[in-house]
């Protein structure tokens, strides 16, 4: 058996990840990025940097424990950053890092398709709902 550097490792394991298998690492990131709390946070940040009572005002229905479960979570993936500046009172500002941003493209994309097709998405339920109604 042929030896393998680590490059070639950690290559050949990037190969197989397969996100359709549950216990796979990208499985698990997609659920983590499939949440909308992720989704609101990454496009608000996408203006720039913002501070928690910033973001906690423009994103609608967050409470403060899900913001702030949200904010830990994305930095530990290394998709935002926090920054903390020493001030009376203490000033935290959180920004998107360059993974952030290119993740950004995305879920911006997809919150703007929403915002766009909403219309569209409510008559086809009323359709749905109005054709389920008659066969019953």
């Amino acid at each position: 058996m042929a030896t393998m550097t680590a490059a070639q490792r950690r290559e050949q394991a990037r190969i197989e990840y397969d996100a359709f298998i549950k216990g796979c690492p990208t499985n698990q990131l997609l659920d983590r990025l499939s949440d909308k709390w992720v989704s609101l946070v990454v496009s608000a940040l996408a203006g720039g940097t913002m501070r928690y009572s910033d973001l906690g005002r423009k994103i609608a229905g967050v409470s403060p424990k899900m913001l702030t479960q949200t904010l830990r979570s994305l930095e530990r993936d290394g998709i935002l950053a926090r920054t903390v500046t020493p001030s009376v009172p203490v000033r935290v500002d959180y920004e998107l890092t360059p993974l952030g941003h290119s993740l950004a493209l995305l879920l911006t994309a997809v919150k703007d398709w929403a915002e766009t097709h909403i219309d569209e998405v409510h008559e086809a339920r009323e359709r749905y709902d109005t054709q389920d109604e008659q066969v019953a």
